[in-house]
């Protein structure tokens, strides 16, 4: 069985303290019960989060100092079939070796979905 999907979103705004980003609800995120995958939601907390670690959208292959997960917690809280979802991604800390981002994601009318936190280390 193949299994195919689309994943896209879009920063709406960047700062040096926070990342916020939009995500289209498609066909190709969606799970059997015809809501977002849990996975295409993470993936969109953890990539926001990553965004506002690195502090910039310029990312390249192999490249020192990106900011890798070490730790990931999610709380899955609702979901939606149709839409739009919207991450906010804000520091709990942010430091020279570990910084940790607090990302929630809300749904229509700015109905919490999830609540994902990330801590990050840059690599080598």
């Amino acid at each position: 069985m193949k299994v195919q999907g689309n994943i896209e979103f879009t920063i709406l705004d960047q700062t040096p303290e926070q990342v916020i980003s939009e995500m289209p609800i498609q066909p190709g995120i969606l799970n059997p019960f015809g809501v977002v995958h849990a996975g295409a939601m993470l993936w969109f907390a953890d990539v926001t989060a990553t965004v506002l670690a690195m502090g910039s959208l310029h990312f390249t292959e192999g490249m020192s100092g990106f900011p890798l997960a070490i730790n990931l917690n999610a709380n899955f809280l609702g979901n939606q079939k149709t839409g739009k979802l919207k991450a906010v991604s804000l520091f709990v800390k942010k430091g020279k070796t570990v910084s940790v981002v607090r990302t929630t994601v809300y749904g229509e009318g700015d109905k919490l979905i999830a609540d994902v936190s990330t801590s990050h280390v840059a690599a080598k």
